[in-house]
């Protein structure tokens, strides 16, 4: 290691604001949190964190001054302060450790140097740092849900990549493509679990259109019971339901049904608008059959 007042880029009268200002430039720049590539600046690191371990101690930094310790912080002669003993240690330190230990003394709270340099926490020796506990990853599905059961805002069920089967509530007037959050259902962190991401996609009915919450739709009516009034069958969300045909009723003609449409954001429905089609028979028995309605 080159002289320590040349490792932090200071001279050798610089007093301990100086070097701490020094010190702290260095290790700013050199993290390895922001080197993770670059392993030299790590070894820098290193090495500027050793020197200010020496510098900033006004013990270690006197004996190093007078010659007494090297860069390592080893005695040079074993009359000063504590040198080589058998069964002993250099420099009074436990476990006949030669180099320093990166315990660093930084004159005050390592945490508030570190955390100023580098918005976080000390993670104890060797200068390493932990991040905040962080929550588990969001995950995002899309579900495709029939025209039907967005219509009738139903319940459908959701298999999670945990493995996990929940019941999820289709919202009361779904759009196609919107999105809900499910909160603590996405993957597990030491924080807790992220949240789902659910993206609804109404699959289309080629019976209905929707309107609003009004829903549009087709009737097949025979004739008989468009000429003399009865029931037909009319499809809806719920299924087909008989409607009331009036006498004379002619193809076009709207049949409205109250409340059998789309729900509303408040649990209200829209309504149901049947667009009467009159079935023409392609029998030759057509002429025959008007004419005996006509004469009865």
């Amino acid at each position: 290691m080159a002289d320590l007042y040349s490792e932090l880029g200071v001279p050798r009268t610089a007093d301990a604001a100086a070097i701490k200002r020094a010190y702290r430039k260095l290790a700013k720049e050199l993290h390895p949190d922001r080197n993770k590539d670059n392993p030299k600046a790590a070894d820098r690191f290193k090495q500027v964190t050793a020197a200010y371990d020496i510098l900033s101690d006004p013990d270690k930094k006197g004996k190093y001054d007078r010659g007494e310790i090297d860069e390592q912080g080893n005695p040079k002669f074993a009359g000063f302060g504590g040198g080589y003993r058998p069964g002993g240690h250099p420099g009074g330190r436990p476990g006949g450790r030669a180099a320093p230990d990166f315990d660093f003394d930084f004159g005050g709270d390592p945490s508030d140097l570190f955390s100023e340099l580098f918005g976080r926490t000390s993670g104890g020796r060797s200068g390493g740092f932990r991040q905040p506990p962080q929550r588990g990853a969001d995950v995002n599905y899309r579900l495709t849900v029939p025209f039907a059961d967005a219509a009738l805002a139903r319940t459908v069920r959701l298999a999670l990549r945990n493995g996990k089967t929940i019941e999820l509530a289709i919202p009361k007037g779904v759009e196609d493509n919107q999105q809900v959050r499910l909160p603590g259902q996405g993957d597990q962190g030491p924080a807790g679990a992220g949240d789902a991401h659910v993206t609804f996609l109404i699959q289309p009915d080629a019976r209905f259109a929707r309107d609003g919450f009004d829903l549009r739709t087709d009737a097949m009516v025979p004739l008989e019971t468009a000429v003399l009034g009865g029931k037909a069958r009319v499809p809806t969300p719920e299924g087909e339901v008989m409607a009331t045909i009036a006498p004379a009723t002619s193809s076009g003609k709207l049949l409205r049904l109250k409340g059998k449409g789309f729900t509303k954001k408040d649990g209200s429905r829209g309504d149901l608008l049947a667009r009467v089609l009159v079935e023409v028979p392609e029998d030759a028995g057509l002429a025959e059959f008007l004419k005996a309605r006509v004469q009865a």
